[in-house]
């Protein structure tokens, strides 16, 4: 229980609750209806704890919608290479010594090879980023 269930008013809240009636999203109206409350509440400064409470139940409910309706997809390790590759304008040859040889790094990059673990981690070092990516 957050410091902020403990101070609300509970009147308040049910008749904040009653004259918004949040629940669980089911189609595109509840969405709009919901999230357009939350944009009401975030454009007002000052809000009352039961408001900050409303407010957070709106926003877990629409992420849960969110979540639902529109799943992020999880890129396979080469569209990753391909995406950090594009944004850092590299070709292939950028990459030889990370694969040892041209072979090696056309056969990755075209998607003929699988990246290995320790590829995985030189190319995490070199791009900055987490080697889970590329596994």
């Amino acid at each position: 229980m957050t410091n902020i269930a403990l101070h609300i008013n509970e009147k308040a809240y049910g008749q904040l609750l009653c004259r918004t009636l949040p629940h669980v999203i089911h189609n595109a109206e509840e969405y709009e209806r919901l999230t357009a409350e939350l944009m009401e509440l975030d454009e007002r400064d000052n809000l009352s704890p039961e408001e900050k409470e409303l407010a957070e139940l709106l926003a877990m409910l629409i992420e849960q919608f969110e979540e639902r309706r529109y799943p992020v997809r999880q890129a396979a390790p080469v569209e990753v290479l391909h995406h950090l590759m594009e944004a850092r304008e590299l070709t292939q040859k950028d990459l030889w010594g990370i694969f040892g040889s041209k072979g090696i790094t056309s056969e990755v990059v075209r998607g003929k090879r699988a990246i290995s673990k320790t590829h995985a981690r030189k190319l995490a070092s070199f791009f900055g980023v987490s080697a889970d990516l590329f596994i």
